[in-house]
């Protein structure tokens, strides 16, 4: 959040490059003075297009998990408030997470996205029911991501998505490498062979998405 003018700045010299605005739970005890309406107000810029990424980490426990929490719940309202997509950060925390997100649905829908997803199928599942999308990184690919493609193929095709997280998490068979949005179509095709579609029906089908989640993205930024 605090270095959301340089993360802007980049979004606004490349026509194509949009971005989110928010507090990683690494930083959550950082930025608790945050508001809602701070987020609202910047999410105006057009080239804002997403909350987030926000959530709970308890693997690196880098913030007080209460900070995390708070910090959370305030990014949920500004997606709700903006009805911009919320960049969910989920680790080792379904159990928390699936009660904030459940409670606070409860409130009022909000649309998010369980970024990087490497949880576990109760998560996916109440994601989908409380109308969320699940994107998948490069570690679907991996040799030992045979439980996280067993989940990938239960998520209902309206509600899949791929992403890079670069620069990490390089896909099969550019493992150890620095990643690049490039690499996305090796994510893209271990997805279709999970869900039985082609290479390009999956392409397809994941750009809609996209674009029906992501909604502030202007469609002529696919080409």
């Amino acid at each position: 959040m605090r270095q959301f003018d340089r993360i802007l700045a980049i979004a606004e010299a490349h026509e194509n490059v949009f971005c989110s605005v928010g507090t990683h739970p690494h930083n959550a005890d950082e930025e608790l003075d945050v508001t809602c309406d701070e987020l609202v107000r910047l999410a105006g810029h057009p080239k804002v297009v997403a909350i987030g990424e926000a959530g709970l980490d308890y693997f690196y426990d880098k913030a007080p998990r209460e900070a995390q929490a708070q910090g959370f719940r305030t990014h949920i309202q500004a997606a709700r408030q903006t009805g911009l997509p919320l960049v969910i950060h989920a680790r080792n925390a379904d159990d928390d997470m699936i009660a904030i997100l459940e409670e606070e649905t409860g409130k009022g829908a909000f649309p998010f996205i369980l970024h990087c997803f490497s949880s576990g199928a109760a998560l996916a599942q109440a994601g989908v029911k409380l109308g969320g999308y699940v994107s998948f990184s490069g570690i679907l690919t991996f040799r030992n991501s045979q439980e996280l493609r067993d989940i990938a193929e239960t998520v209902p095709h309206d509600r899949l998505l791929v992403e890079t997280d670069a620069p990490y998490l390089a896909p099969v068979p550019k493992r150890g490498k620095r990643n690049e949005p490039a690499f996305v179509a090796h994510t893209a095709h271990v997805l279709a062979e999970t869900i039985g579609l082609s290479d390009e029906e999956t392409a397809d089908l994941t750009t809609e998405n996209f674009f029906r989640l992501f909604r502030k993205v202007p469609r002529d930024a696919a080409r």
